[in-house]
C-alpha cells in the first residue's frame, strides 16, 4: 500500500469535529459562569434584603459582589489556563527536541500509536511517514500530547469569557433586587433566580448530552439553598441590629 492512498482510507484529524468540541466547551464554561454569578450574587443580595429594604445598601452590596465575582472569575481562569498554556509549551519543546535529536525513534513511536488506535502496521507507517513529513511536530503533538500547537488556548480570552459570563449572570439578582417596589422585590428576585437556574441547567445538560432534569434539580436546589440559607442569615442579623 502506498501512502497516496492513505488520505482516501484513513483521515487522520477532523477539523470540524475539533472545532465544534472547542465551541462546546466555550459555551459550557459560559453557563456555568453565568450561573456562578447568578447563585453567588443572588445569595448575597437576598441575604442582605434579609437585613434591610434599603434600596442604595442592596445596590451596593449587589454590585461589589458582581464586581468581586467576575475579577475573581477572570483572574482564576486566567491563572488556570496559563499555567496549561505554560505545560503545553514546555512538552511541545521536549517534542520539538527530539524530533531534532531521535527522528527514527519519533517516527516508531508514532507508527505504535496509530497501530493501538487500530491500524494495520504497513497502514500505520504509512500514515506517520506522511503526517511526518507533511508536519512532524503537529503530529507527535496531536497524537501523543493530544495538543493542537496552532490552537494553545489565550488565558486571555479565558479570563474574558469568565468575567463576561459571570457579569451576566450576576446583572439578574441585581435587577431583580433594586428595580422593584420594597414589597414585592424579594419574591420577584428569588422568581427570577429560579427560572434562569432552570434555564442554565438545561442549557448545561444539553451542551454535554446529558438528561435535563437531574441538572435542572441541581442548579435550582442548590440556588433556593443558597437564598434561604443568606436570607436567614441576614434577618437574624438585621433582627439583633448587628
Amino acid at each position: 500500500m502506498s501512502a497516496a492512498d492513505i488520505p482516501h482510507r484513513m483521515p487522520p484529524r477532523s477539523p470540524h469535529d475539533e472545532t465544534m468540541g472547542t465551541r462546546l466547551n466555550w459555551l459550557r464554561a459560559a453557563v456555568l459562569g453565568a450561573n456562578d454569578g447568578i447563585v453567588s450574587t443572588a445569595g448575597l443580595v437576598v441575604g442582605v434584603a434579609g437585613a434591610t429594604d434599603v434600596r442604595a445598601q442592596l445596590f451596593t452590596a449587589g454590585l461589589a459582589g458582581l464586581l468581586a465575582g467576575s475579577l475573581s472569575m477572570a483572574a482564576g481562569e486566567y491563572v488556570s489556563v496559563s499555567t496549561q498554556r505554560d505545560a503545553e509549551k514546555a512538552a511541545l519543546i521536549e517534542e520539538r527536541r527530539e524530533l531534532t535529536d531521535e527522528p527514527e525513534a519519533e517516527l516508531d513511536e508514532l507508527t505504535g500509536l496509530y497501530e493501538e488506535q487500530g491500524l494495520a502496521g504497513p497502514l500505520a507507517r504509512a500514515v506517520a511517514e506522511q503526517l511526518t513529513a507533511h508536519d512532524a511536530l503537529a503530529a507527535h503533538a496531536q497524537a501523543e500530547l493530544k495538543i493542537d500547537p496552532n490552537e494553545l488556548t489565550n488565558p486571555w480570552h479565558a479570563a474574558g469569557a469568565s468575567f463576561l459570563a459571570f457579569t451576566v449572570g450576576a446583572l439578574l439578582p441585581l435587577l431583580a433586587i433594586v428595580l422593584p417596589p420594597a414589597s414585592i422585590r424579594l419574591s420577584i428576585t428569588v422568581a427570577a433566580v429560579l427560572v434562569a437556574l432552570v434555564l442554565c441547567g438545561w442549557s448545561g445538560a444539553r451542551l454535554g448530552g446529558a438528561r435535563p432534569m437531574r441538572a435542572i434539580v441541581r442548579t435550582t436546589a442548590g440556588g433556593a439553598l443558597a437564598m434561604a440559607v443568606t436570607y436567614g442569615v441576614g434577618s437574624l442579623l438585621g433582627a439583633n441590629g448587628v
